[in-house]
C-alpha cells in the first residue's frame, strides 16, 4: 500500500494527531516491539492513552486501556504458571461479549498461544470436536455454558468466570517478553452446512488493513463504538482491532436486544456501532429512542442486507450505514458506503484501496459486466489456510470465497449467493437469493429464506419460507404470483412454508440444515 494514501487516511482519521511526546515514543515502542498483534495494539493504545475508557458493559462497569492491558498481562502469567500455557499452544474461548473475553484473547496473544474463538451456538457434540481438532490446552468458558464444557471428554482443564478470576487475582509478578513465535487468532467457520472448521486468521503487518477499512468507514481516534457482532466472528473480531487501534470506547452487552442496544448507544453516546444486519432490522422493530443516537457509522458484515432494509434504515437514522461484503477467509472484499446503497440497496459495493476483485468463469478467465461468476479476492489479510491443513483454492494470488456474483457496469459488486447453494432446476440455474431479495420486500415479511429441495420431476425445486410481522397474513398463492411478475418461471417457489421465525446461528446466518429438516 502506498505511503502517501497511508499517512493520508491516518491524519483524515486523526491517528497522526500531535500529542505528549513520552506516550508518542512509547506507543511507537509498543508496535515496534510486540508488532501488530492484539497485544501490540492494547499496548500501543494503553502507552498513548493509559486513562482512557477502554471497555463498558452492561453494568456500567468500566476499565481504561491501562487497566485492561494489566489485567491481560496478569492472566497471560497466571496461565503459563498454572496450566503450562507457551507459544504455540492453543486456548479454547467460549464466551459472549464482555470484557473478560477481551482479556484472555490478549492474554493469548501476549503468549504466543492461539486463541480459538468457539462459535457460542455450538452444539455439545460440536464442541467436543473442536477441542479435539484443535488440541486445546485449556477452555476458558461463560458460567452459562459450563454444563456444555464438562460434558467433554479427557482431563482438559476448564476455567469459568470465577476460576479466571481466581487465577487472575493469584497471579505471580513478573515480565513479559515478546515470544518467539505471533499468536494466531483462529477463526471458527459459522457451520451452517455442517462441522465448523477453524480458519487461522494471519496478524496484520502494518497500518495497510486497518487504512483499508477506515479509509471507506470513518471512523475516528477516541470514538465511542458498541460492538452488538459476536466477538467470536471475523466481523466482531476485526471491530475489536480497529477499536484498539483508534483507542476508541467499546460498549459491550452479552446478549443482542434491540432496545436494550438503542438505550446503550444514547447512554454511552457511542457514535459508531458494529453489527451482523439482522440486528439492524431488529432495530427498526422497535420504537427509536428520543433523543435518537448520535450515530454516523452503523457497520454491518457477515450476511446479506435484506431488500429493502438499507434505505429504510437511513431514512430512519440518516445515511450511516456501511455494508463490509468478506468472509473468514479472505477478510474483506468490498465495502458499500451510503451512496451505494442508495443507488442498489443490495449492492457489496466497491473493492478498498489495496484490494484486488475478480469474476471468473469456471475456466478461470474473466467474465463480462453484468454476467454472473466466481468471486476471487486478494488482499493483505487473506487467511493461512484451515488448521487441518486443507486450504482454498487460489487462483494468481487470489483466494475463492465459494461465492457467486457480479459487477455492473458503475463497478458495483453484487452477490447472489453460493456457489453451493444454486439449483439445478429442470436444467436452469436458478439463485435462491435472488428470489429472497424479492420476498423480503413484501410489506407483510419480516424475514425470508429460499433453498432447493429434492424434486422427482425437475431434480431441485424452490421452498420459500416465511416468517410474517405480527397480525398479518398471506396466501401462498399470492406469494408464488408475486414472485411470477418479477422473475422467471424457474424462480417461483413451488413450496410457500409459513414459520414463526427462521432459525439462525449467532451471526445471523440462516441455518439452511434446520429448514431442510422440513423435507425428512
Amino acid at each position: 500500500m502506498d505511503l502517501p494514501f497511508v499517512v493520508a487516511t491516518l491524519t483524515r482519521r486523526g491517528l497522526l494527531a500531535p500529542g505528549r511526546p513520552i506516550r508518542v515514543a512509547s506507543q511507537l515502542a509498543a508496535l515496534r516491539t510486540w508488532g501488530w498483534s492484539l497485544a501490540g495494539e492494547l499496548r500501543q493504545a494503553a502507552a498513548r492513552d493509559p486513562d482512557r475508557t477502554a471497555v463498558v458493559d452492561e453494568h456500567g462497569t468500566e476499565l481504561t486501556y491501562g487497566t485492561l492491558l494489566r489485567r491481560a498481562e496478569g492472566l497471560a502469567r497466571a496461565l503459563r504458571t498454572a496450566y503450562g500455557v507457551q507459544a504455540g499452544n492453543r486456548i479454547g474461548m467460549l464466551c459472549r461479549n464482555h470484557s473478560g473475553l477481551i482479556e484472555t484473547i490478549v492474554a493469548a496473544t501476549l503468549l504466543g498461544a492461539d486463541a480459538v474463538l468457539v462459535n457460542t451456538g455450538l452444539s455439545p457434540a460440536q464442541l467436543a470436536a473442536v477441542a479435539e481438532e484443535q488440541a486445546l490446552r485449556v477452555l476458558v468458558h461463560d458460567d452459562e455454558f459450563a454444563e456444555m464444557a464438562l460434558g467433554l471428554a479427557g482431563a482438559l482443564p476448564r476455567l469459568d468466570e470465577r476460576a479466571r478470576e481466581e487465577l487472575l487475582a493469584n497471579a505471580l509478578p513478573g515480565d513479559l517478553r515478546p515470544p518467539g513465535r505471533d499468536g494466531r487468532i483462529i477463526v471458527l467457520t459459522s457451520g451452517t452446512t455442517g462441522a465448523p472448521k477453524g480458519a487461522r486468521r494471519p496478524t496484520p503487518n502494518g497500518f495497510g488493513p486497518l487504512v483499508s477499512i477506515i479509509d471507506r468507514i470513518p471512523l475516528h481516534v477516541r470514538d465511542r463504538v458498541m460492538i452488538a457482532a459476536p466477538l467470536f466472528h471475523t466481523w466482531g473480531y476485526a471491530a475489536l482491532q480497529v477499536c484498539f487501534a483508534l483507542r476508541a470506547t467499546i460498549v459491550l452487552h452479552r446478549r443482542f436486544d434491540p432496545a436494550a442496544t438503542l438505550a446503550a448507544l444514547v447512554e454511552h453516546r457511542c457514535n459508531a456501532l458494529f453489527a451482523v444486519p439482522v440486528m439492524v432490522q431488529r432495530l427498526m422493530e422497535v420504537p427509536p429512542p428520543q433523543p435518537r443516537p448520535a450515530l454516523k457509522v452503523v457497520a454491518v458484515s457477515g450476511s446479506a442486507l435484506p431488500g429493502g432494509l438499507a434505505p429504510a434504515f437511513m431514512n430512519a437514522y440518516g445515511d450511516v450505514l456501511y455494508n463490509l461484503y468478506g468472509s473468514t477467509e479472505v477478510s474483506w472484499a468490498s465495502i458499500a458506503c451510503p451512496a451505494d446503497l442508495r443507488q442498489a440497496p443490495t449492492t457489496a459495493g466497491r473493492p478498498p484501496h489495496g484490494t484486488r476483485l475478480a469474476i471468473l468463469d469456471d475456466a478461470g478467465q474473466p467474465v463480462p459486466a453484468g454476467r454472473v461468476g466466481r468471486i476471487l479476492v486478494g488482499n493483505e489479510m487473506l487467511f493461512e489456510g484451515y488448521t487441518s491443513g486443507i486450504d482454498r483454492e487460489r487462483h494468481d494470488g487470489l483466494l475463492d470465497t465459494g461465492d457467486l456474483g457480479r459487477v455492473n457496469a458503475d463497478g458495483l459488486l453484487f452477490v447472489d449467493g453460493r456457489a453451493d447453494d444454486m439449483i439445478v432446476s429442470g436444467g436452469e440455474n436458478v439463485f435462491p437469493s435472488e428470489v429472497e431479495q424479492l420476498l423480503a420486500q413484501l410489506p407483510q415479511v419480516r424475514e425470508a429464506a429460499v433453498i432447493g429441495v429434492p424434486d422427482e420431476q425437475y431434480g431441485q425445486r424452490l421452498a420459500a419460507f416465511l416468517a410474517l410481522h405480527p397480525g398479518e397474513t398471506l396466501d401462498p398463492d399470492a406469494v408464488r404470483e408475486y414472485v411470477r411478475h418479477y422473475l422467471a418461471r424457474f424462480s417461483v417457489p413451488r413450496d410457500v412454508v409459513f414459520v414463526k421465525y427462521l432459525p439462525r446461528n449467532a451471526t445471523g446466518k440462516v441455518l439452511a440444515r434446520e429448514l431442510r429438516r422440513y423435507y425428512g
